[in-house]
């Protein structure tokens, strides 16, 4: 008998209980998902909304869920502790906080429910981003190797980025404040709900393309899910519209490869600091 290898997302948001506390578990931050000095908002924000999907297994899937990042994580053991406020028939609320060295890195404040379960109606005029291909779009392996060296994380991605939207790795930022590309994780571990998490803050910030590099921290960072994305691709686009008092906000949307919209996020972040 053979044992399935997890991919590396599965064993970054792994939970360990803690025996005799429900709702408290022990969890492991990898080294693999760093970004600059921390571990990735989003990598976060998986991992709480991991603890919350086992508070009530009629619900199992983020809907909103929004987390306050207190304080940069570092790669090692860390507790997160969750509490259901709430448990209805078709939705429940709960919160996590996730704690490292004593210290709050995280809070969560989030409801769940079983997208499985909200049918397939959809009235929307938001469409999908027009870009080249994944095949003729710009992969990791072209990235600048000062970018990857700070953010380890990009290994575990298969991330084409739109050859429109990456002036800014040639020094030419096209000051619209958008990047834009498709997505997998580099080991073709399929997509999910936890997974959306991460990719609401996996591409690069989009301050880079305003010709601010340097890494932007968030702040705060809220995910709406709107359906189970479907195996394959998927497409993200970032932008901002806003970048004031040293804060911009970044707006993405997340499309599945049947052109469905199944992801939206806004986030908070610090605007890089002056190089």
């Amino acid at each position: 008998m053979t044992t399935a290898v997890r991919s590396e997302f599965d064993r970054g948001i792994a939970l360990t209980p803690h025996p005799g506390e429900p709702g408290r578990h022990g969890a492991e931050l990898g080294a693999g998902w760093q970004i600059g000095g921390g571990v990735n908002g989003g990598l976060l924000l998986a991992v709480a909304g991991h603890a919350l999907s086992l508070r009530s297994p009629a619900h199992p899937d983020p809907v909103s869920i929004s987390g306050y990042y207190l304080s940069a994580a570092r790669p090692g053991p860390a507790t997160v502790s969750t509490e259901l406020i709430r448990e209805g028939r078709s939705l429940s609320t709960g919160t996590a906080s996730l704690v490292q060295d004593g210290e709050e890195r995280l809070r969560v404040l989030a409801t769940y429910g079983d997208l499985a379960a909200f049918g397939d109606e959809v009235h929307t005029s938001a469409q999908p981003p027009v870009m080249p291909p994944p095949e003729q779009c710009i992969g990791v392996e072209h990235a600048p190797p000062s970018l990857v060296e700070q953010a380890a994380l990009l290994e575990r991605f298969d991330l084409r980025l739109d050859p429109a939207t990456i002036g800014w790795a040639l020094g030419e930022p096209s000051k619209q404040g958008r990047i834009q590309g498709w997505f997998k994780l580099a080991d073709g571990r399929e997509p999910d709900p936890l997974l959306l998490l991460l990719v609401a803050d996996a591409l690069p910030p989009v301050t880079f393309d305003l010709g601010l590099p340097g890494w932007a921290p968030t702040v705060e960072l809220t995910v709406h899910l709107r359906a189970k994305p479907a195996p394959g691709w998927l497409r993200v686009s970032h932008a901002t519209r806003n970048l004031a008092g040293g804060h911009f906000e970044e707006d993405a949307e997340i499309w599945d490869s049947t052109g469905r919209l199944v992801a939206q996020s806004r986030q908070l972040a610090r605007a890089p600091r002056p190089q």
